[in-house]
């Protein structure tokens, strides 16, 4: 059963390294976030954002303090609980991290490959209205060398989005796009993540798509600096 809170941190904080090179890399992160809210985590490179959405994202280990993620400790978590989480999560990454030998169609159905319950029919429908959604109806047999930066990302967006996670971690998904197919991208996320009702999470050097946030963090250093709703007309 999940909490009202889709992520629940209570301080947070992490290393790299052992010894005399052990470097702290978060320090004393608190940070709630409701479902169904949609927020930017803003800063330079090397502030600790990406670690902190790894470790949300249960793909890193929690190593000190409290990352509670759809109700489930990560903290102490074991390989299997950290799998079951990750069945509940949609990631979107910089790289679309695609597979070159497998279709549109086929690289969104490796997503409802993790879920038992789903049978093959199933599977293919779902990925077919996904890309359909993501305006790709007519991509979904091309190949990724085939598509464009722009097409190549609403695969991703259909990939992470086809099994209705909880929540969404996106890591600078325009970075690689034009203004325009970087907006149409995020505006995009931002429409088919609310009607399923997920939380999605993203990290951005990105000015241009603030405005589709609730909130807006912000991390310096390793440390959470500010939070706040956002104000956008």
């Amino acid at each position: 059963m999940f909490q009202e809170r889709a992520i629940v941190i209570k301080n947070l904080n992490h290393y790299f390294g052992q010894g005399q090179l052990r470097k702290q890399a978060l320090f004393d992160i608190n940070l709630e976030i409701s479902y169904g809210e949609i927020v930017i985590m803003t800063g330079p490179s090397g502030s600790g954002k990406t670690t902190l959405l790894t470790l949300i994202g249960g793909l890193r280990g929690v190593q000190q303090g409290s990352l509670k993620v759809l109700g489930q400790e990560l903290c102490g978590a074991s390989k299997n609980q950290l799998v079951q989480i990750r069945r509940h999560i949609g990631y979107i990454f910089q790289a679309q991290n695609l597979l070159g030998f497998l279709t549109a169609k086929l690289n969104v159905q490796m997503s409802l490959d993790l879920h038992e319950n789903i049978t093959a029919k199933e599977t293919e429908v779902k990925s077919v209205a996904m890309l359909e959604a993501v305006g790709l109806a007519d991509r979904i047999n091309y190949y990724p060398k085939d598509l464009s930066g722009g097409q190549k990302q609403r695969v991703a967006i259909a990939r992470a989005l086809v099994s209705r996670p909880k929540l969404v971690l996106a890591d600078e998904p325009t970075a690689a796009l034009d203004s325009k197919s970087g907006r149409d991208v995020v505006y995009l996320m931002h429409q088919l993540a609310k009607k399923q009702g997920c939380t999605i999470l993203i990290v951005t050097h990105d000015n241009r798509i603030l405005d589709v946030a609730d909130r807006i963090i912000h991390m310096e250093d390793g440390h959470l600096t500010s939070d706040t709703t956002a104000t956008f007309v």
